[in-house]
């Protein structure tokens, strides 16, 4: 009589095999090719190299807290490391989903934030400079930095704008795509990132005055480059916004321009912050996906002393009229 077969026993799975399900996960997705390329290189050149033998089942917190803190002690970055760790967990949350492991232990691991030093800090324009770039941006960008400014757009999504979506009726600039580095169109960072943001009136008025001026491109592009094709973001602030910043002696002590481009998205956002609105309104603006990103990135532009004084005197003199 005929043994029965043993049901196979699957082979335990390691980290290594985390990541890679994890990044054909993110192909399937149809991820932005510059996210997938940095995310291949997390697991590649960091992830890999140190822990990718180590079985999901036996994975501790601890061995994580050692992986993050050797590559610290490897001199990497610690935006790089913190980068590196978000991918980790997120392959070890795909883990999770196809029930190699039931909890995801780098999720309890987190880095220390250190006190913001003076040079840690988000560098953002002061309202000068932002009236200075707005009076002297060349005539070719001059509209697109209005824009960025008062929009709080990313690059990328003033890059790939095109008319199609630019509602000049109800003042309303729809963000439905952004182009990436290989100046090719694509779906926003995130599901926050489809959203309708309203023009301020000069926004308004610049882009009725630039439709009559730029030319028509196959794309529709707002901004196109002189090929009438999307621009290239390093042409941009090589050719354009650094000389700009030089020019205007906005820039460093060491002569060097003060900011890049994001800054512009930096600007928009410390403008929110002054008219008083709500977090999560802006929240919404900037297409951030989580509240949490946006008070991370600027939440200490909502510090105001002063005001911290007022409210706790207030909040004593109401007790004790009570």
């Amino acid at each position: 009589m005929a043994k029965k077969k043993r049901p196979t026993c699957p082979a335990p799975k390691t980290v290594a095999d985390a990541c890679q399900s994890w990044l054909k996960t993110c192909e399937r997705n149809e991820l932005e090719r510059s996210t997938l390329k940095a995310y291949r290189s997390h697991a590649r050149v960091h992830t890999e190299p140190k822990i990718s033998s180590l079985l999901l089942t036996e994975l501790t917190r601890s061995q994580v807290r050692d992986f993050m803190n050797e590559l610290l002690d490897d001199g990497v970055s610690k935006s790089v490391v913190r980068k590196v760790m978000v991918s980790l967990r997120a392959a070890l949350s795909e883990a999770v989903e196809r029930e190699w492991i039931e909890h995801n232990v780098a999720s309890d691991v987190k880095m220390r934030r250190h006190r913001r030093t003076e040079q840690d800090e988000r560098i953002i324009p002061t309202k000068d400079e932002i009236k200075l770039i707005i009076d002297n941006a060349p005539a070719s960008h001059r509209v697109m930095f209005i824009t960025a400014i008062f929009t709080g757009m990313r690059i990328s999504e003033l890059r790939g704008l095109t008319w199609d979506n630019i509602d000049l009726d109800r003042g309303l600039v729809q963000v439905r795509q952004r182009a990436d580095e290989h100046c090719v169109l694509g779906k926003p960072k995130s599901r926050a990132g489809y959203r309708d943001i309203p023009m301020a009136p000069s926004v308004k008025e610049a882009l009725e005055q630039w439709q009559g001026q730029v030319p028509e491109t196959a794309q529709r592009l707002v901004f196109p480059n002189g090929a009438g094709k999307i621009q290239n973001y390093a042409n941009i602030y090589n050719r354009v916004f650094k000389p700009m910043l030089v020019a205007n002696d906005i820039v460093n002590d060491a002569g060097e321009p003060k900011f890049g481009l994001h800054a512009l998205r930096h600007a928009a956002a410390s403008l929110f912050i002054e008219q008083g609105w709500n977090p999560k309104k802006f929240q919404t603006l900037l297409g951030h996906a989580s509240i949490n990103m946006t008070m991370d990135v600027y939440g200490h532009l909502f510090e105001n002393a002063e005001e911290d004084v007022s409210m706790f005197e207030k909040l004593e003199s109401d007790l004790m009229a009570a």
